[in-house]
């Protein structure tokens, strides 16, 4: 740095550098040029060697400029001072400028020599590759150093291309998040390897890894490059480029002619194609919609069109996408419009499967409509929220990924912080899996009667968090999905048929003729009933009770409704009791008979019972007949 110090020294001395005068002004020129040439050639030797990568012939032709413009202020001294010369001129405001001018030359030189071919990381290796083809910058030989294996030549077109496909993608490499580290490691995977791939989700086949210590673009990167720059620009894209004459390479606003003309027309059959496109996808989802649900209707037919609509703007995006970097724009506007692309994608993508889950959940109800089960018509709303639910979030974590947010990162973040959720609210959670559990299982349906634990009801809804359940009184039950799944269920809706068991009780004189006559009446009518199984049922004289003797009655009715159950058992009742009236015989009630031996003024109570067979064989016959007759007349 000893121009540096000199600079220094020279601006901060109050007093001439050198001033003696001598007698013999030819000498005197003479040293002081000879002093001034000195101090040139340190200053041109520290640039020199801080240059040593740039030594060109401009840098040359710098040197010879210094030592004209020194030498010119010898000879203006030197005529000022008739022959009488001096060191004044260092103190001359324009030679201070000067030397000042070299010295933040030597520091500009010192920057710029910070640039070198450099793989011993990830980050010098990229860097090295790129600094070297920008435009100020531009010595394809050095960028092709980060590329091994191949002749020059060879590797100049694939460093250029490499740099070609990024831009044409508009990935923009952030230089300073690639790490300095010569030994790190790619653990994104199973295994661990010595590379760094730049853009993970966007492009995955160019990554820099490291061979024999030094890091270079991969075997898997040289060989796809080829591939990648035909994918980027089309080899129709060349030709017509060649087709374009030198006026329309031409600039307007910084921006030659043919892609100002390139643009319009790729805008115009994008919008075309979106036409075409939306009444294609239209016809295509009718013709889908109608050999699933056999039918149609406009409610439909709206859903379709407005799927219809997003579904080409995606086909057009899509278009732009890989259209858009043939123009050629720069990586600058390559990398702000495809992001917007990408973006509005993502965006018509989270509007083209909300509107799927809208009309798949239309068609789902339309067949759950028309199952027995009625609890898949209560689960196709709970499905509806979730898969929404589900396509807004995958959608958010996109666009997240758009923006530059790591994937790892992120889903990393979104467990931890779902474990948090779920810690905070273990009872939430534990009901969202008894209602998943419910509706897998299925231990019920809606409108099903259940007794569960102390309730009794019937099931109303069955929601995300809880299960509606009305009692008999018109109350409403909220019965947590959790606990609903853990207690045992009575579900008397999946009942086969609907048992009733009771006793009847006779009297304790009723004569044994009359019992059996009844029990046969009873079971005729059960035979005759039209809601009750005739092969399954059970009328016998079972015991004696405190008060009566038991006739026990069990039979099954056919219907599982509560209310026409109860509608079967009054005609059933009914017919019983004029069977009883007709026969002469009568139910006993609790009662206490007291027995007194002599007591001559009073005459003992006693039923006098007919017991004659024929008779009642008739009023059998009678009272099956009339029961016939009013269950043949009932409405339907």
């Amino acid at each position: 740095m000893f121009s540096a110090t000199l600079s220094w020294a020279i601006g901060k001395r109050k007093r001439p550098f050198v001033k003696q005068r001598f007698n013999l002004p030819f000498l005197s020129f003479q040293l002081e040029m000879i002093s001034a040439h000195i101090l040139l050639l340190f200053i041109a030797f520290n640039l020199n060697t801080v240059f040593y990568s740039y030594n060109t012939l401009g840098i040359r032709f710098l040197w010879v400029f210094v030592f004209i413009l020194c030498a010119f202020f010898d000879i203006r001294e030197f005529k000022k001072s008739k022959f009488v010369f001096s060191f004044n001129y260092f103190n001359d405001e324009k030679m201070k400028i000067f030397l000042w001018f070299l010295l933040l030359l030597t520091v500009s030189a010192h920057a710029q020599d910070s640039i070198r071919v450099d793989i011993s990381n990830p980050h010098a290796t990229v860097n090295t590759h790129l600094y070297f083809l920008q435009s100020d910058s531009f010595e394809p030989a050095k960028a092709a150093k980060t590329i091994l294996g191949l002749s020059e030549e060879n590797a100049i077109k694939k460093a250029i291309k490499i740099k070609q496909v990024l831009d044409g993608k508009g990935l923009y490499v952030d230089v300073n998040r690639i790490p300095t580290n010569a030994n790190y490691k790619d653990s994104t995977g199973y295994s661990s390897y010595y590379r760094y791939v730049l853009f993970p989700q966007r492009m995955p086949q160019i990554y820099v890894e490291k061979i024999e210590g030094n890091w270079y673009y991969s075997s898997e990167t040289v060989s796809k490059i080829e591939s990648l720059y035909k994918e980027v620009y089309p080899w129709y894209i060349q030709k017509i480029q060649s087709l374009i004459p030198v006026s329309g390479y031409k600039k307007m606003i910084g921006v030659a002619l043919w892609q100002l003309i390139g643009l319009v027309l790729v805008l115009v059959l994008a919008y075309f194609l979106f036409l075409l496109m939306k009444r294609i996808a239209f016809f295509i989802l009718r013709r889908m919609q109608q050999r699933i649900t056999k039918n149609t209707n406009l409610e439909i037919n709206e859903v379709l069109k407005k799927l219809a609509h997003p579904i080409s703007l995606l086909v057009m995006v899509a278009f732009l996408a890989k259209v858009f970097p043939s123009l050629q724009f720069g990586l600058d506007i390559n990398h702000w419009v495809l992001l917007g692309l990408n973006i509005a994608k993502t965006i018509f993508w989270i509007y083209v499967f909300l509107k799927l889950v809208q009309v798949v959940m239309y068609i789902y109800g339309i067949f759950a409509e028309k199952s027995h089960g009625r609890l898949d018509d209560q689960l196709v709303p709970i499905l509806d929220s979730f898969f929404r639910g589900l396509v807004i979030v995958i959608g958010v974590f996109r666009l997240l990924i758009l923006f530059g947010v790591d994937a790892t990162t992120m889903l990393a973040g979104a467990t931890i912080g779902g474990l948090a959720v779920a810690l905070a609210s273990q009872d939430t959670v534990k009901n969202l899996i008894g209602t998943i559990m419910i509706f897998l299982d299925k231990p019920f349906h809606i409108e099903d009667w259940i007794e569960a634990g102390e309730v009794s009801g019937t099931v109303e809804k069955v929601g995300f968090r809880s299960t509606s359940v009305r009692a008999a009184d018109t109350s409403v039950y909220q019965i947590p999905n959790s606990k609903l799944s853990e207690i045992i269920i009575n579900n008397k809706g999946l009942r086969l048929f609907r048992r009733y068991n009771t006793n009847l009780g006779l009297r304790y004189d009723t004569p044994p003729e009359l019992i059996e006559a009844f029990v046969k009446g009873v079971r005729e009518l059960i035979i005759a009933h039209p809601e009750t199984r005739s092969d399954s049922f059970n009328v016998e004289f079972t015991g004696f009770g405190d008060s009566a003797l038991l006739i026990m009655v069990n039979v099954y009715f056919k219907s599982l409704a509560w209310g026409i159950e109860q509608s079967s058992k009054h005609r059933l009742h009914i017919a019983i009791v004029k069977l009883a009236k007709e026969l002469g015989v009568d139910f006993a009630f609790p009662s206490t008979t007291v027995t007194i031996e002599q007591f001559p003024e009073k005459k003992g109570f006693s039923l006098k019972y007919d017991v004659d067979v024929k008779r009642t064989d008739a009023v059998i016959a009678t009272i099956l007949s009339d029961f016939k007759k009013e269950n043949s007349e009932e409405p339907e």
